[in-house]
């Protein structure tokens, strides 16, 4: 899970006035979590055209004997192979462009999720009525996040592992609770 946090859990900003003599933001309006959630990726695009290159090698290594013998197909599906490897690495790396935002206020949770083709959902809740609902396996931990608010479900960070999901849910849980207590102003 890649996790970039604008605003931990907690802090809240401080509010002095600029040198015009205008007050800043409310703190009312300041992110009390501001999360984007990315997929895992362990291979870096360079280690990809290795791995393929390496695939090729061997392949062009097993089929060449069978070119001599006069089995000449199989190099044909020996470049398949490669060909395969090759597209399920393109679509690999094309989803791992997706993304989820989250952005939370003492007025509003907006999660965000954006498709590997660049399309943007957006959902808005009051985080007086939303609550973080967990599915969780006595033995593999937290295997189900959900935002559920009115009736309605929606399942966020489905892409992350057990143990990144329940790190985010206890992040978000501690940042939702602040909400509900809304701000200080001492």
């Amino acid at each position: 899970m890649e996790r970039e946090q604008a605003g931990a859990p907690g802090a809240a900003p401080a509010a002095s006035p600029d040198a015009a003599g205008a007050s800043p933001a409310p703190i009312c309006d300041a992110a009390l979590f501001d999360a984007r959630l990315r997929p895992n990726r362990s291979l870096p695009a360079s280690g990809a055209r290795l791995v393929i290159f390496v695939f090729a090698l061997a392949n062009l290594a097993l089929s060449l004997p069978f070119f001599l013998l006069g089995a000449w197909p199989v190099i044909g599906f020996c470049g398949l192979d490669v060909a395969l490897l090759c597209i399920a690495f393109r679509v690999n790396f094309a989803a791992a462009r997706a993304f989820e935002e989250f952005r939370l206020t003492f007025f509003e949770l907006v999660v965000a999720k954006v498709s590997a083709r660049g399309a943007r959902r957006e959902w808005r809740f009051s985080p007086a009525f939303v609550r973080l609902e967990r599915e969780t396996h006595e033995e593999f931990g937290v295997e189900r996040l959900a935002l559920v608010s009115r009736g309605r479900s929606l399942e966020v960070a489905s892409f992350l592992g057990r143990e990144e999901k329940a790190d985010f849910a206890g992040a978000l849980s501690s940042a939702l609770a602040q909400a509900r207590r809304g701000p200080r102003f001492s």
